[in-house]
């Protein structure tokens, strides 16, 4: 099992005057920024990894709209920003979501922010930005920071082709349907997970995908960032017992299905819905029998039409 070696420690001494640096970028402001809501990535460890024009962005807008005021408040004082501060996340409700789309529709200029990362991604955010849009206010989306695709680039897997689940569900139903549809993939996966479920989600995953290459991120950009790559059953025993005490979220990379896995994995699901499929069509027409058991189950609509025309052949 490979693992990558901490960051250096680095001499706080040495560090540069990060509020000067805003005090130089608003020198080069030539107007207050348009109206519009404004979705500003930050940083997921280390604060260094801000973009100037996020700086500038949060420097110059009317309001900052954040999870939590004191958490945001923490990296904006490092700059020496002092613009004011609303809460908002996925629990604040319709008020205070009208609230803000008020302000941009009454010309404020609002960026959007979540504790760390990309808002909307696995973050709060998009019942605002569907409004702003549904209410014409101009969305200005700035890249930036995402643990996803940062434990992506140095996963060492097939990069050019991939699914991000965010958390997969906690119901045993929908846990079930979503593992389903991870097994139609052929393309690298992307999942999140806490310290406290990872070691269940890792077999869950093992069982439903076999053992694949697989790479398992923390602490991404901090001082401890961590990264193993190693089978994906390898990882599941080690996280299964009862001797890990992993912190910290975690980001896990698994690698695409070999042809002739995807092949075993499509002709086992396959034997397990061949009974529900059958009864569905003694019911059902085709079409109605096949939308049914795929949206039970997760799987292809595709291949279980397929499996429903040779059912009907066996049964004439």
């Amino acid at each position: 099992m490979k693992k990558s070696a901490a960051h250096p420690r680095i001499d706080k001494s040495k560090s540069p005057d990060f509020a000067a640096l805003v005090d130089n970028l608003r020198k080069s402001y030539t107007a207050p920024p348009e109206t519009g809501l404004y979705i500003v990535p930050t940083p997921i460890g280390n604060a260094e990894d801000i973009t100037l024009r996020a700086l500038k962005t949060l420097d110059s807008v009317d309001i900052i709209a954040c999870e939590d005021t004191r958490h945001t408040g923490n990296l904006l004082s490092r700059y020496g920003i002092n613009t004011r501060r609303l809460t908002y996340h996925d629990h604040s409700g319709a008020r205070a979501r009208r609230k803000l789309l008020d302000l941009l529709v009454g010309g404020a200029s609002v960026a959007l922010v979540s504790d760390a990362g990309t808002p909307l991604i696995s973050d709060p955010g998009y019942k605002l930005v569907f409004e702003a849009l549904e209410e014409n206010v101009p969305v200005v989306p700035l890249p930036g920071p995402s643990a996803p695709t940062t434990a992506l680039m140095f996963s060492g897997l097939p990069p050019d082709k991939y699914f991000f689940g965010g958390f997969l569900p906690s119901g045993s139903a929908n846990r079930r349907r979503a593992l389903n549809e991870l097994t139609t993939l052929s393309v690298t996966i992307i999942l999140l997970e806490s310290p406290r479920k990872l070691g269940p989600t890792l077999g869950d995953l093992h069982t439903a995908l076999g053992d694949r290459e697989t790479a398992l991120a923390r602490e991404l950009t901090k001082l401890h960032e961590h990264i193993e790559r190693a089978g994906l059953a390898q990882l599941a025993e080690r996280y299964q017992s009862n001797s890990e005490n992993p912190r910290g979220e975690f980001v896990i990379v698994i690698g695409p299905p070999t042809a002739g896995q995807l092949e075993s994995l499509q002709r086992t699901q396959l034997e397990e819905v061949s009974e529900p499929l059958r009864q569905a069509l003694e019911h059902m027409n085709t079409k109605s029998a096949v939308q049914y058991i795929a949206s039970s189950t997760g799987l292809s609509k595709r291949v279980l039409y397929k499996r429903a025309l040779e059912l009907k052949q066996i049964k004439e």
